[in-house]
């Protein structure tokens, strides 16, 4: 019997496994890509052969897989999961078929989207995430282009940045919607901790030297190119946060762009958990406790999807998510489960006050999407413009589920991962607030599937067809 299922295998995922099986617990971690690791400690296939030091992030992960398979905590890898029911069942579906998995405790710890901003020419072929980009190179060791422009906002730059330099690329120009005094104002809270404030400052020494231009409050408007991307055009912000109307252009041949991260709560919203609006940490979140129960008994909340605070402040959350399972199936007394978490906190205190920092720079700017021009693919993967989704609020749609129904933003294969705050923020901007225009409704399939996967091999002939009723 599995005492424990924990969905995700980043930072979050791996320390919830871990602790739970190293006390005792049987434990089962859920995650689809092959080798633990998550976005931030993502592995080189087991085929690369690894020269020299590939840098802290792979030694912190590579220390958690470790501390994984000495646990003896089962890793189902490879596993999609595309359904999960109260009680808790999870559902899945790997290379060898479907599988469900049941257990009286669940850690969901699987971290976040990334929030992107509609503009014109964002579907570029050349034009891709920040998230993207990351796992170009740290998995697969290529730069996403030869002359790359990196854009968007929050610490996620520099590090893009640095990565295409150390590889051999060039970055034509940073472009950031965060002013330098945005930056200048979150220094108190990110001396919380001081070596990854170290480490940035290096990066930005690093990129300096290597002649990239750093252009602060200003933001892409426009890709340019057909069958491939040729220029960007960017403007500077305004003082009412929307893009000015002189604009200049870059030349290059990819651009990178991700503006900042959102909580992925697809399988608490299923789960019926509580959630809350948050702009500062990230968006839509499960409300969680301290120990990161839900309101739902027997779910459990680890990493960036309560809120964005960070690698290091998720490993925590994911370790202190064990202890609460531990201490509410009476494996742990009060008494050993105060002494075993009450370092952890004060660690967790100090990373989530850096994490929290980062997170806020990442906050959605309102003005930005208002700015979206009418010609502008919101719904890339349903082809719905800025002007059908304001014709629908002109026709009364008034939350996103409605405006969903309408215009079939949202409909497509990533299920509005792409464009759900794009356009909530068309909605509430036209009346109403993001708690009250609401959050697309999670439902199974969470993630495509094909329907061959779950029938298994049968045709029509297979088919029981019962004898016509008698006349």
């Amino acid at each position: 019997m599995t005492n424990v299922l924990v969905i995700g295998g980043g930072p979050a995922g791996m320390a919830a496994a871990s602790t739970a099986a190293q006390h005792g617990l049987a434990t089962t971690l859920i995650d689809e890509q092959a080798i633990p690791g998550g976005q931030v400690y993502r592995a080189l296939p087991a085929s690369y052969r690894i020269q020299g030091d590939l840098g802290a992030d792979h030694r912190t992960g590579q220390a958690l897989r470790e501390e994984l398979v000495r646990s003896a905590a089962t890793v189902a890898m490879g596993h999609r999961v595309w359904n999960a029911r109260s009680g808790f069942r999870v559902d899945t579906i790997a290379a060898d078929g479907p599988q469900s998995w049941t257990a009286p405790a669940l850690i969901v710890a699987t971290g976040t989207t990334e929030r992107q901003l509609p503009f014109p020419g964002w579907t570029t072929p050349g034009v891709i995430g920040l998230a993207a980009a990351t796992i170009l190179i740290k998995s697969q060791r290529l730069l996403p282009g030869r002359r790359v422009v990196v854009a968007g906002v929050g610490p996620l730059l520099a590090a893009v940045a640095i990565a295409i330099v150390k590889a051999g690329g060039e970055v034509a120009a940073i472009v950031d919607a965060a002013r330098p005094s945005e930056w200048l104002a979150k220094l108190p809270r990110l001396a919380a901790r001081p070596d990854l404030l170290l480490r940035g400052a290096h990066w930005v020494a690093q990129l300096h030297r290597a002649g990239v231009c750093h252009l602060g409050g200003h933001v892409v408007t426009r890709a340019l190119g057909g069958d491939r991307l040729d220029a960007i055009e960017i403007a500077a912000l305004g003082a009412d946060g929307r893009p000015q109307q002189s604009t200049h252009s870059i030349a290059c041949d990819a651009l990178t762009v991700g503006f900042g991260l959102v909580p992925n709560t697809d399988i608490t919203r299923l789960l019926r958990a509580r959630h809350v609006y948050a702009a500062q940490r990230g968006g839509w979140i499960a409300e969680r406790e301290a120990d990161m129960r839900s309101s739902v008994p027997g779910l459990y909340l680890a990493g960036d999807g309560g809120g964005i605070s960070g690698a290091v402040a998720a490993e925590l959350q994911g370790r202190l998510a064990a202890f609460a399972v531990l201490r509410d199936l009476d494996r742990f007394s009060t008494i050993a489960h105060a002494g075993a978490t009450a370092m952890l906190r004060q660690h967790h205190a100090r990373a989530a006050r850096f994490g929290g920092a980062m997170a806020e720079l990442m906050a959605i700017r309102p003005a930005l999407h208002r700015a979206t021009p009418a010609d502008c693919i919101v719904c890339r993967c349903e082809d719905v413009p800025r002007s059908e989704i304001d014709a629908a609020i002109d026709a009364g749609a008034r939350d996103v589920n409605q405006l969903k129904a309408w215009t079939r933003a949202g409909m497509g294969p990533c299920q509005g991962k792409m464009c759900g705050d794009a356009v909530a923020e068309l909605v509430a901007a036209r009346g109403g607030t993001r708690s009250t225009v609401g959050a697309f409704t999670a439902r199974a399939p969470l993630r495509p599937l094909p329907t061959s996967a779950l029938i298994g091999q049968f045709d029509y002939g297979d088919i029981p067809i019962p004898k016509p009723a008698p006349l």
